[in-house]
């Protein structure tokens, strides 16, 4: 990969009126606050209760009293239900929820999860179809649906009633489902906007329970599901979702589910958090969707039988290890594709056949991240092609997407993932402009990634008692980064070691000595030669505890970033 260079941007410093608001807090705490933008007493209050905040009424979101109300019906009716859900660790975990929830209250239910290269992203028309005529009454979508206009439209007319459960970005036309349950919809007063999927699906669950007579923490076993989802699925871990994957890691520290105990065992995991989750088990439930049929990882999160669980959780296994082969050898690829074209364009598209429609995703981000622009990847089908998009943060691809909408089968996403199809014939003129549109959105920028540091403190700072206080702030993920810590006029302690592929190992201490701080730096192996020419160095690196096997707990720092210091 190259190595992009990285602007730093040190966190402007609080007001005083703001320290002295919380002078029961370490001053590096306080600040951490104020740059997460919690300055209100009750506010940062709730953050750091280990319960977190309270959960939202479920009948504030628009849509939800039509919603449970039909669902009640159709469970009363004995009617077919079936839950529609997406290919991705979010579509699995919410359609699991749902229907593990609906089969407790009797209802007569089953879950469908399309095939990511035959059927695609959201409603299939020729799946529809089929639903209808095996005679479903009521089709509830989960992380997909509201872009779903005309396969709803003829799903209705056909006698089979809708209800979508989404989080995506709101198109300009809404389908016309019974009820639609989306906080982004513009007119919805549900207070928190930013639920993943399985958030929403986990709100109409709790929506049911109410119109059942029935309490919220009947629901505490679907926790695991919601936290999964959510971290996966990149969703901000603050406000209503950080208080449940809060309560959802509370339940994986003692995993229930035997395929959940199988697939932690495989990945080698003692303890699950949010970055075990974003980084070992959100990449194999993914990988089923990926590969071939996201029914596998489905069917891993609910079997109750640990012959079955074991072997899921071997074929997952397998599949994600050819899932990590493959995205290499893709990058690759795509990555002759820029450099023949060249990098000075605001947005990069490649385009083959070679593409696997489940890795286009992938290696899109693997793009963005390397040359730190919007990237697209399209498989090339016969007739119609499929795109993965991933973005940066100064550039929205699901509003380019909306200004192309007259050129795509079908699109979705968010600001920074994306996904469409699209006729081969407009694929041309997509990518003339995607392009233009970025060089308009991106005009006078200089895109250089920037590392967000937190707060400035002496190496000796870093001590165990500041690593209790920052574990208060977890889970981390996306919107709660893991703070970044910035110490100046570090020395090298002893020799650096390279280890792994291209990782350093150094012994840290402050500019007057003192305590050693062991460091890591992941992927700067390339600076070991380089580091014994200079006395005095700045980092910005994340305080961690690191255990390996049984040997105890080292206090270590993550190393993020290097540089000579002044």
């Amino acid at each position: 990969m190259l190595n992009v260079a990285r602007r730093w941007e040190l966190a402007p410093a609080a007001p005083p009126e703001h320290f002295a608001r919380f002078g029961d807090l370490p001053a590096f705490v306080a600040q951490i606050l104020y740059n997460r933008g919690l300055t209100d007493r009750r506010q940062v209050d709730s953050f750091l209760d280990s319960d977190g905040a309270g959960s939202h009424d479920p009948f504030a979101m628009k849509g939800m009293q039509t919603a449970v109300t039909r669902v009640v019906q159709a469970i009363a009716r004995d009617e077919r239900i079936v839950v529609y859900g997406d290919f991705d660790a979010d579509g699995i975990t919410s359609t699991a929820l749902v229907v593990q929830f609906l089969q407790s209250l009797g209802a007569r239910v089953q879950p469908y999860i399309p095939h990511r290269v035959d059927e695609g992203y959201g409603l299939n028309a020729d799946s529809v179809k089929r639903l209808v005529q095996d005679g479903t009454r009521l089709l509830i979508t989960v992380d997909c649906g509201v872009s779903s206009v005309a396969e709803i439209a003829w799903a209705q007319s056909h006698g089979m009633d809708v209800i979508v459960t989404d989080h995506h970005h709101m198109p300009p036309e809404m389908p016309s489902a019974v009820a639609i349950l989306n906080p982004r919809q513009p007119d919805c007063r549900y207070p928190f906007k930013d639920l993943a999927g399985v958030g929403v699906a986990y709100k109409l669950a709790h929506g049911i329970c109410m119109a059942f007579g029935r309490d919220e923490r009947e629901l505490a076993e679907t926790l695991d599901l919601v936290a999964l989802g959510t971290v996966a699925d990149l969703a901000p871990l603050l406000g209503e979702n950080r208080a449940l994957v809060r309560r959802g890691l509370a339940q994986l520290s003692r995993p229930e589910r035997p395929g959940l105990q199988e697939m932690m065992l495989r990945a080698g995991l003692q303890r699950v958090d949010a970055g075990t989750i974003a980084f070992a088990l959100g990449p194999r439930l993914n990988a089923a969707g990926r590969m071939d049929s996201a029914m596998s990882s489905y069917h891993l999160l609910t079997t109750e039988d640990y012959s079955e669980a074991r072997r899921l959780a071997d074929e997952l296994e397998s599949v994600n290890r050819e899932r990590q082969r493959v995205t290499v050898e893709l990058h690759g690829v795509a990555r002759r594709q820029v450099q023949e074209r060249g990098t000075d364009e605001r947005l990069l598209l490649v385009c083959g056949d070679e593409f696997a429609p489940g890795i286009v995703g992938l290696v899109a981000g693997r793009l963005a991240e390397e040359y730190y622009r919007p990237a697209v990847v399209v498989h090339r089908g016969e007739v119609t092609s499929r795109g993965s998009a991933r973005s940066i943060p100064e550039f929205s691809i699901v509003s380019a997407l909306d200004e192309c909408r007259d050129l795509l089968v079908r699109y979705g996403g968010h600001a920074q993932a994306a996904g469409f199809t699209v006729a081969n014939e407009n694929l041309a003129e997509l990518h003339r402009r995607l392009l233009a549109i970025a060089e308009r959105e991106l005009a006078g920028l200089t895109l250089v990634p920037t590392l967000q540091v937190d707060v400035e403190v002496p190496l000796s700072g870093s001590s165990w008692q500041t690593l209790q206080w920052l574990e208060r702030l977890a889970p981390f993920g996306s919107g709660n980064p893991a703070p970044v810590l910035m110490s100046r006029q570090v020395r090298v302690w002893d020799k650096p070691r390279v280890v792994g592929r291209d990782h350093l190992r150094l012994r840290l201490a402050g500019p007057e000595g003192g305590a050693v701080l062991d460091a890591i730096g992941f992927r700067l192996g390339h600076l070991a030669d380089e580091i014994g020419t200079h006395p005095y160095w700045d980092i910005a690196y994340c305080l961690e505890s690191n255990q390996w096997g049984d040997y105890p707990p080292m206090l270590q720092a993550n190393i993020k970033a290097m540089r000579v210091s002044p």
